[in-house]
């Protein structure tokens, strides 16, 4: 029981972790140790991730450094299970020292960590990245009295009600004192007393617009777990009834679906929540959102269409490209089954790593060498539909045919056009031999047919 007194989490194959409905990520801290100072016995979690959410605390370790066997795997605390956050001491001990947070939890005779248990035990998060430990020591308290695991408001909706009624407090009562009284604008302190008058009117409108935009982007997250919702209730209908004989009702269930599951990730990273890590986590991120589209698109799809769809469903919370593209070239530190290629062309494309170019290429010379394309080539249409690709993608891996040497084009006013290059199997000292049974004697019997 020792080893295993914290609750498992799971995790992405990126390495992200899978939240619960409705759970939104609050703080990411790197580098931080959890440990159990009441009980030696239990094991240490050394130099990982924590990720404090709405509902729970995550503990993911690092995969470059794993002190221990022990800990591999990600584990969790939920908040439902906290019973007290202790405040932080100031001491010149502590100075010298990694920051320290301390809270306690209520666990089963055992030790185990679970909601409402019998017994109490004390845990220490030792904070040894870069990181300020009073605003994480401010969040956690936060999403601890917030209750969002219960179903109720958050506290951070209960903080965006907090300025706005400030604001127009003070912004009516300077208003009224105008309304009572006009005094003239006479000299110096006139001037003065117009410029008062003119700041706080433009401090009333700031707080009234940021007010109405933070009301805003709460219903649109609450628009976004309304979709979810939506979509594994259609999920479970459509799993329940496998029997169902109308296709037009399937196709239009499953177009529900891909819309549903377009509108918005319910927990996106920000600069705000990760910090230091923001690359790093919308890395991750990224890669677990790409499969179904790329899985979709026939295994590559161009970055510009990432960029949107990931902003699209991303909602308020906008990347700009150079984060994108930060985010695509880390992936190469990353055990994730998606790459960044780039073309010859300077075309930059996401695909699955089991999307081979040899694959690709073999299929390729396949079409050419059926016997209507050895007679009027193939367009990167004609590739599209064998690849199961977009038109945009199948030209590029036709070019790069061509550079290898497997295809020759040809350049109309109709467009591009590819044929298989037989070029190879001509000898230079007898341009007159046929090879039995190869790509040129292909091409003539193909032209002999047609005549």
């Amino acid at each position: 029981m020792a080893g295993n007194w914290l609750l498992p989490a799971e995790t992405t194959t990126s390495g992200r972790p899978v939240l619960r409905p409705g759970e939104v990520e609050f703080s990411l801290q790197p580098s931080v140790d959890l440990v159990n100072e009441e009980n030696p016995n239990f094991p240490t979690f050394k130099s990982g991730l924590l990720i404090l959410t709405t509902y729970r605390l995550l503990w993911l370790p690092n995969p470059e450094s794993t002190t221990s066997p022990s800990s591999s795997a990600a584990v969790s605390v939920p908040l439902a299970a906290v019973t007290h956050i202790f405040q932080s001491k100031r001491s010149i001990k502590g100075m010298f020292a990694s920051p320290r947070v301390r809270f306690q939890v209520s666990v089963t005779p055992e030790g185990r960590v679970q909601e409402r248990g019998s017994k109490s035990m004390v845990i220490t998060l030792v904070l040894r990245g870069k990181s300020d430990p009073d605003s994480f020591l401010g969040k956690f308290w936060e999403a601890w009295r917030g209750k969002a695991w219960e179903g109720s408001v958050s506290g951070s909706v209960e903080g965006v009600e907090g300025p706005g009624s400030l604001g127009d407090g003070g912004g009516s009562s300077s208003s009224d004192t105008g309304l009572a009284l006009k005094m003239p604008v006479v000299g110096v302190s006139g001037i003065l007393r117009k410029e008062q008058e003119m700041w706080e009117s433009t401090d009333k409108s700031l707080q009234d617009a940021f007010q109405d935009l933070n009301a805003l982007m709460n219903k649109a997250k609450d628009m976004v777990m309304l979709a979810e919702k939506m979509r594994q209730k259609l999920l479970s209908g459509s799993n329940s009834q496998a029997n169902v004989t109308n296709d037009e009702e399937m196709g239009s269930k499953e177009e529900m679906q891909d819309w549903l599951l377009s509108v918005g990730i319910v927990s996106p990273v920000t600069k705000e929540s990760a910090g230091a890590l923001y690359h790093q986590q919308l890395s991750r991120q990224l890669a677990d959102f790409v499969k179904i589209p790329l899985e979709k698109a026939g295994g590559i799809m161009n970055l510009i269409d990432i960029y949107c769809l990931f902003n699209r469903a991303r909602g308020t919370e906008l990347i700009s490209p150079d984060d994108l593209l930060r985010a695509c070239s880390l992936w190469e530190k990353f055990n994730v089954p998606v790459m960044l290629k780039k073309f010859e062309s300077g075309v930059m494309v996401i695909q699955n790593k089991s999307h081979s170019d040899e694959e690709v290429f073999s299929r390729i010379r396949s079409l050419v060498q059926k016997p209507d394309a050895l007679q009027t080539g193939v367009s990167a249409t004609d590739a599209a539909r064998t690849l199961g690709i977009a038109p945009a993608m199948a030209k590029e891996h036709l070019l790069a045919a061509e550079s290898k040497g497997f295809l020759c084009r040809d350049v109309s006013p109709d467009g591009f056009r590819f044929y298989v290059n037989i070029f190879q199997d001509i000898d230079p000292n007898d341009e007159y031999l046929v090879k039995e049974y190869g790509v040129y004697d292909a091409w003539i019997r193909a032209t002999i047919a047609s005549r």
